[in-house]
């Protein structure tokens, strides 16, 4: 199937809900588009939904009502999903959840070797990941044992090592020191790839994202109203919480 024109949307949900057991909904009839070349933020409080949504993209969690299209295809059943994360690349906000094999050279090959890339092919792509990251001389590090901020890199590493289309970014910074993050955003600002940004950091948001919206009552909004804080400086979606560095 032909890739749809730039305008047509990557992603396209259409009444999205979901519950988790026992629970009221956590997205409830939500609506969403992104299109290619957009870089969105989502800014919102812990249990709004958040995670869930980006759990549904990918196929993770089950939705009980909508419908989801990726590249214009019609998404339902889990090889529809298989293909989906071919396409789409997530970061969970856990480096732990990303991680398991032995070295940090073995997860980052990890993916292209699943998706059928000889061992050669792999290492090599692998190897030009991990230097574009500046993580050269990670390739023999034992995963388990690296730091916080390092796990965090290395598992964006294995996430680019797949060659997505669009990435979906859940706290990114987490365990990030301020070096790491201004190389991070480095990286964001270089590749050529549509995103989604989960993050309570305004200014990062700011930094990284064209647009920032946030979850209420489990849909999307965008604000466009512009908030002025104590903090002597001015920016969008002021009334969600949210950090400063």
């Amino acid at each position: 199937m032909a890739d749809p024109s730039s305008t047509d949307p990557i992603i396209e949900l259409t009444g999205i809900s979901y519950s988790y057991p026992k629970e009221q909904p956590v997205l409830k009839n939500l609506d969403f588009e992104l299109r290619k070349g957009e870089r969105i933020g989502l800014l919102a409080p812990n249990g709004s939904g958040k995670t869930t949504l980006f759990h549904v993209i990918m196929g993770l969690l089950p939705v009980s009502e909508g419908s989801i299209r990726i590249f214009g295809r019609k998404i339902e059943t889990e090889k529809d999903f298989v293909w989906v994360r071919r396409k789409i690349g997530l970061l969970f906000q856990d480096a732990d959840d990303q991680l398991f094999s032995p070295t940090v050279l073995d997860d980052v090959a990890f993916g292209p070797l699943n998706m059928g890339k000889t061992k050669k092919e792999a290492l090599s792509i692998s190897r030009r990941v991990l230097s574009f990251l500046g993580l050269s001389s990670f390739e023999d590090r034992i995963t388990f044992k690296l730091s916080g901020g390092e796990k965090k890199l290395v598992s964006l590493a294995t996430v680019l090592s797949m060659d997505p289309e669009v990435l979906l970014l859940d706290e990114p910074l987490n365990g990030l020191d301020n070096n790491t993050r201004i190389k991070l955003i480095s990286v964001l600002k270089t590749i050529d790839v549509s995103y989604i940004i989960i993050s309570h950091d305004i200014d990062f948001l700011l930094e990284s994202t064209d647009a920032i919206y946030t979850l209420n009552n489990g849909r999307i909004e965008k604000d466009t109203t512009v908030y002025v804080h104590s903090h002597d400086h001015a920016h969008m979606m002021g009334n969600v919480p949210h950090q400063h560095d």
